[in-house]
């Protein structure tokens, strides 16, 4: 292993109140001021993190560049490793210009930490912060860590993602965690006709929906927000996709135990837009399309996997 590339995230402190200025978070009360030392806190808690970090690859005089993630806009070429330091979403955004020729490492830059999450403090802030279930370290053990990457101790895990066409064109971004097909005004409707069909006969019964949402979840995204809403968690290595409609209007008799299923490795979930507006979000809220009526979205689990480093 020769060359790395570090991602970094920006925190929000550096992004909303050091950068921009933002008036919600510069000028308020004395209850904003509070809620602005925290994000100073965790700003810096971030960067500790991220020097920690250039310590380390110094000291194993590795190659190194370092790029912010919202300077990234070109497939990742010529490195051998790519580490990411953030949480999940970091990572994610780093697994859209990645395939399976360079395995990426996630650093928790901010974990949550149990004795911080109080009531005492719940009252003041929410002291939550990132799972970040994609990474497998931490500032603590990230030395040891990247020590097993590069002994070849730890290997990484190659995790199928979510291929989409469009009315027929691929788009480019494959999804790691999730689709999400709704109407871009949350308090809107979804209206959407779909069916799992077989890939080769395209075949499958219809399904008419009025909800907030589908979403599509690979196993590795089956505890991120599917889980939240009442699905299931998915072994890692399974090969098929979970999908959920989000709040389902009076869903016909026969039709009710179908607003819920799974997509099998040679199936696809086809779905028909019935708004004039609508949109489809790829891992979070960063990279949409927008779709309208009688778009047709193809789903599937044949995207081009990624190789990714989990904790043991």
């Amino acid at each position: 292993m020769r060359r790395v590339l570090v991602l970094l995230k920006r925190s929000a402190y550096d992004l909303y109140v050091a950068r921009h200025r933002d008036p919600a978070f510069v000028n308020g009360s004395a209850e904003k001021t509070k809620v602005v030392e925290n994000l100073l806190d965790r700003h810096r808690v971030h960067e500790s993190t991220v020097q920690k970090c250039k310590d380390v690859l110094a000291n194993m005089s590795l190659s190194w560049d370092l790029l912010l993630r919202d300077e990234l806009h070109s497939p990742i070429r010529n490195v051998d490793l790519v580490v990411t330091v953030g949480g999940d979403g970091t990572l994610l955004q780093a697994s859209h210009y990645l395939d399976d020729s360079i395995p990426v490492l996630g650093v928790n830059s901010d974990p949550t930490k149990t004795d911080e999450v109080q009531e005492q403090q719940m009252e003041e802030f929410d002291a939550t912060r990132s799972r970040g279930y994609f990474c497998a370290a931490t500032s603590e053990d990230f030395e040891q860590v990247l020590g097993k990457v590069i002994s070849g101790k730890l290997q990484p895990k190659t995790l199928r993602r979510i291929s989409t066409t469009i009315d027929g064109t691929l788009f480019s971004t494959p999804a790691l965690n999730d689709v999400l097909l709704a109407h871009p005004n949350p308090a809107a409707v979804s209206r959407c006709t779909f069916s799992v069909v077989n890939q080769q006969t395209k075949s499958g019964s219809l399904i008419h929906s009025r909800s907030s949402g589908l979403r599509v979840c690979t196993a590795a995204g089956s505890t991120a927000a599917t889980l939240s809403a009442g699905g299931f968690a998915m072994p890692l290595e399974s090969k098929e996709l979970q999908y959920m409609l989000r709040e389902p209007i009076l869903p016909h008799p026969k039709q009710k135990n179908l607003m819920h299923g799974f997509v099998g490795s040679t199936e696809a979930i086809q779905v028909t837009w019935g708004c004039r507006q609508g949109s489809i979000y790829f891992d979070g809220a960063h990279v949409s399309a927008p779709i309208k009526f009688g778009t047709v979205v193809t789903i599937s689990a044949s995207g081009p996997p990624v190789k990714v480093f989990l904790e043991q």
